[in-house]
């Protein structure tokens, strides 16, 4: 059997293949020069917040969820100061009306504040139009109040998808979940709490706690001196995250490129 070849075809063929190459030489070009292009678990189908950090730092970020009250809030930044350290407070826009004072104590220490949504809503059940309203709302609230600039955004409850991630990303804020949950909030002591806590802590971690409760208040002191006597610095959450040139895994671990 003979096969035979039209040179047309051929030159036609070429002419293909190397275009093929040529605009997957460009393609991978850009994302590799450009330092702000951000990979994110969504090449997997799910778009995902920072849980923790990669980082050879011997740092971890505590944080501070603020939708309650203000009761233990003295007591709180007093702890802090004791202790020579500055962390990341994420208030409900709502919680910034009602306790301004507050509020401003925390930013006049010189800690992070970040947004915790205005209203502290199901996210989930927003549309884009809503979850950009709860964020531009509640940076509004608490940059007119504290002066604070709002970078990052914890959304309420833990909850998100697609919509709201994105909806962060593309209004300028950096959605941050947690990796370490002190269950702070069900009561339990400080005792349980750093039980909880004690073999788990590796650099990158972000921890999280909440204000109003029983115990916070009462036990951070002894939490953040365990944390220190681990060999690890308390940090802002600030203090720990890439803000460009990362991705971040289907784990939701930030990497370096």
């Amino acid at each position: 059997m003979f096969l035979v070849f039209n040179k047309d075809k051929i030159y036609a063929y070429g002419i293909s293949i190397i275009t093929v190459i040529l605009l997957f030489c460009a393609a991978s070009t850009m994302l590799t020069d450009n330092p702000e292009t951000i990979l994110t678990g969504s090449t997997a189908g799910k778009q995902l917040p920072i849980y923790k950090v990669d980082t050879q730092e011997k740092k971890v970020a505590l944080t501070i969820n603020c939708a309650w009250n203000d009761s233990d809030i003295d007591n709180i930044l007093q702890t802090l100061n004791n202790n020579n350290c500055k962390v990341t407070f994420f208030m409900v826009g709502d919680w910034v009306k009602k306790y301004p004072e507050a509020a401003k104590k925390v930013k006049e220490a010189g800690h992070e504040i970040g947004t915790h949504s205005n209203t502290h809503p199901h996210v989930n059940n927003l549309d884009y139009e809503k979850n950009a309203n709860e964020l531009k709302e509640s940076a509004k609230i608490i940059k007119e109040t504290t002066g604070a600039e709002v970078k990052l955004y914890r959304p309420p409850y833990g909850e998100y998808n697609d919509t709201v991630i994105k909806v962060a990303n593309e209004n300028g804020y950096i959605p941050i979940q947690w990796s370490l949950d002190t269950l702070d909030y069900t009561k339990i002591t400080g005792e349980q709490m750093w039980e909880r806590l004690k073999n788990k802590i590796t650099a990158g971690d972000i921890i999280l706690m909440h204000n109003g409760t029983e115990h916070t208040a009462d036990s951070l002191d002894m939490i953040i001196k365990n944390i220190k006597s681990s060999g690890f610095e308390v940090a802002r959450v600030s203090d720990i995250i890439y803000t460009e040139n990362y991705t971040i895994d289907t784990n939701g671990t930030q990497r370096r490129k």
